[in-house]
C-alpha cells in the first residue's frame, strides 16, 4: 500500500484508535501529555531559557572583576644608553646608563570603582528579570497550544460520536423507505451528512496536526503523545489583575534597568575626581656605580570637563530620563492590553454559557422535534437534516469557545503572576 493512502486512512480512524497508534508508535509517545507535564518539560527543554540561563550566568560572572584593580603594568628599559663617541651602546662605561624594571599601578577612584559594581549588579538583576519573562511566555505559550489541541481532539471526539448516530440514521431511512413510507430519495440524504460529517474530521485533523506543530516549538517531539487531564480552571478576578498589573515582568524590569543607568551616572561623574597610578622601579648600571630606585605618583587632571565629563553626564541623565518615559508608555500599553483581554474573556464566558445553556438544548430539541414530526410522516426530511446539521454546528462550536476562553485565561493567569506547577496556587 502507498504511504500516501495509508496516512489518508489512518487520519480517517476515530480518534481513539489514533490515540492507540501513536502510543504503539515508539517509546517516544509511550507516555501521555498532561497539562503540568507539557508545562515541565517545556520549562527545562526550551532553548530560549537555557539562552537566557547562559545569559544570567555571564552577568553573574562579570560581577566578579567590575571593581577590581586594573592589572598592574610591568615596564622593562634600557635608560641614557650613549649612541656615539667611544663607549656608543655600552651599558657599563657611562654612570646614567641604566638597564630598568619597573612596575605600575593604577587606581581609579572609589566611587568609581563602586559605580562599576553597581552596574554590573544592576545587569545581573536585568538578567534575572529577563529571565522571569521568558520563563511566563513559555509557559503561556504552552499552556494556549495545550489547550488548543485539547480543543481540536475534543471536536474529533464529538465527530465520532455523530458519525455512529449518522450510521444509526441511515438505518432508520432505509427501514422506513422498506416500509413503504418516504420517498427514496430520502435514503441520500443520511450519505449527504455523513459526507458533511467527514469534511468537518478532515479540517479538524488538519488543525490538529497544526496543534501539534505549535505545541512541538516548546516540547519537542512529545508534543504528539496523546493527551491525558484537563487544563486548571483559574480564577480570573479584574481586582487582582489591576493589582498585578505593576508587577508585570515587562514592567518590572525597568527597575534594574534603573538602576543601570544609575550607576552609569555615577561613573560618569566619578570621571570628574582625579585617578591615580603608583609606579615602582629598579635601575641597575654599570658594576662600578651604584643601582638606582624610582618611586612615582602620578594623577589624572580632569580639567576639561565641560567638553568631556560634562556631556557624557549629560548623556546619561537622558537616558534615565527616556527610560521613565518609555516605563510609562509600557504601563499603558499593557493596561489597555488587560482592558481589552478581560472584556473579550468576559465576552467568551457569556458565549460558552450561552451556548451550552441555551442554543445546545434548543438545536437538541430542535432535532427531536424534527425527528418526531418525520416519523409521524407530517414533516420532511430536509428540515430533519438542517436540523441535525445545525446541532452539529453548536456542538462543535460550544467546544471550540471553551476552548478560547480557557486561552485566554491562560494569557491573563502566566502574565499577571508568578505560578508553579502542580496546580499552578
Amino acid at each position: 500500500m502507498a504511504i500516501p493512502k495509508l496516512a489518508d486512512r489512518l487520519s480517517r480512524l476515530p480518534l481513539c484508535c489514533t490515540a492507540a497508534l501513536a502510543v504503539l508508535a515508539g517509546p517516544a509517545f509511550a507516555e501521555p501529555l498532561s497539562f503540568d507535564a507539557a508545562l515541565a518539560i517545556a520549562l527545562s527543554e526550551t532553548p530560549a531559557l537555557r539562552a537566557e540561563a547562559a545569559q544570567l550566568n555571564a552577568a553573574r560572572q562579570a560581577v566578579i572583576p567590575a571593581g577590581a584593580l586594573p592589572d598592574p603594568r610591568l615596564a622593562l628599559g634600557l635608560n641614557n644608553v650613549p649612541i656615539d663617541g667611544a663607549n656608543r651602546l655600552s651599558l657599563d662605561s657611562e654612570p646614567m646608563t641604566m638597564q630598568t624594571v619597573g612596575v605600575m599601578q593604577a587606581f581609579p577612584n572609589m566611587a568609581k570603582r563602586g559605580a562599576r559594581v553597581d552596574a554590573a549588579r544592576g545587569r545581573v538583576a536585568m538578567s534575572e528579570a529577563q529571565t522571569r519573562i521568558t520563563r511566563l511566555t513559555v509557559l503561556r505559550e504552552t499552556a494556549v497550544a495545550w489547550i488548543a489541541r485539547d480543543a481540536v481532539e475534543r471536536q474529533l471526539a464529538r465527530i465520532d460520536v455523530l458519525d455512529s448516530e449518522n450510521r444509526l440514521f441511515d438505518a432508520a431511512v432505509r427501514a422506513r423507505i422498506a416500509g413503504g413510507k418516504g420517498s427514496a430519495l430520502e435514503v441520500v440524504a443520511p450519505r449527504q451528512e455523513g459526507a458533511m460529517i467527514d469534511s468537518r474530521r478532515d479540517d479538524l485533523t488538519a488543525r490538529r496536526q497544526q496543534a501539534i506543530a505549535a505545541l512541538k516549538r516548546w516540547v519537542g517531539p512529545r508534543a504528539a503523545a496523546p493527551l491525558t487531564g484537563t487544563s486548571p480552571d483559574w480564577p480570573i478576578i479584574r481586582s487582582a489583575l489591576e493589582h498585578a498589573l505593576h508587577g508585570h515582568p515587562e514592567l518590572a524590569i525597568f527597575d534594574p534597568r534603573g538602576r543601570v543607568l544609575d550607576a552609569e551616572v555615577a561613573e560618569a561623574r566619578a570621571d570628574k575626581k582625579p585617578d591615580w597610578a603608583l609606579e615602582l622601579a629598579y635601575q641597575k648600571r654599570g658594576a662600578q656605580f651604584g643601582d638606582m630606585a624610582t618611586v612615582q605618583v602620578s594623577f589624572d587632571l580632569p580639567v576639561f570637563v565641560a567638553n568631556r565629563q560634562d556631556p557624557k553626564i549629560a548623556a546619561k541623565l537622558a537616558e534615565r530620563a527616556g527610560l521613565d518615559a518609555e516605563r510609562e508608555a509600557v504601563l499603558r500599553e499593557h493596561a489597555a492590553m488587560l482592558e481589552s483581554d478581560f472584556a473579550e474573556y468576559q465576552r467568551l464566558v457569556s458565549a460558552v454559557k450561552r451556548q451550552r445553556d441555551v442554543l445546545l438544548p434548543l438545536a437538541g430539541e430542535k432535532v427531536e422535534l424534527a425527528m418526531a414530526s418525520w416519523r409521524g410522516g407530517k414533516g420532511e426530511l430536509v428540515d430533519l437534516v438542517m436540523a441535525r446539521r445545525e446541532r452539529i454546528d453548536v456542538e462543535l462550536m460550544a467546544i471550540a469557545l471553551e476552548g478560547e476562553r480557557q486561552q485566554m485565561a491562560a494569557r491573563l493567569h502566566y502574565a499577571y503572576s508568578e505560578p508553579t506547577l502542580s496546580g499552578e496556587k
